[in-house]
C-alpha cells in the first residue's frame, strides 16, 4: 500500500514529536538521576536528589503523556483522522 503525502506527513511528525519526548523521558530518567546526588541542595525544602527520585521524574512523565495526548490531538484534526466523539 502506498502512502500519499499527507499520510508520510503526519507519520513524519508524530515520529519527530515521540522521538523528542523518548529523548526527555531519558534525560530525566537516566541523565538527572544519575547526577542527582551530585547536585547538592534544597529543593522546596527537601534534597534535590531525593525530590528527583519521588516527585520530579513523576511530575515529568505525567507531562509528558499530557503534551504528546494534545499534540496528537491536534495533529488527528489537522489531518483529518480525528476520532469522533
Amino acid at each position: 500500500m502506498q502512502l500519499t503525502r499527507k499520510h508520510e506527513e503526519y507519520w513524519r511528525k508524530n515520529l519527530r514529536v515521540t522521538a523528542l519526548l523518548l529523548a526527555i523521558w531519558f534525560v530525566v530518567t537516566f541523565v538527572i538521576g544519575y547526577f542527582a546526588r551530585e547536585l547538592d541542595f534544597n529543593f522546596f525544602g527537601w534534597p534535590f536528589s531525593f525530590w528527583v527520585g519521588a516527585q520530579g521524574a513523576l511530575v515529568v512523565y505525567v507531562a509528558i503523556i499530557g503534551y504528546y495526548a494534545r499534540y496528537m490531538n491536534r495533529l488527528d484534526q489537522e489531518h483529518g483522522v480525528a476520532e469522533e466523539e
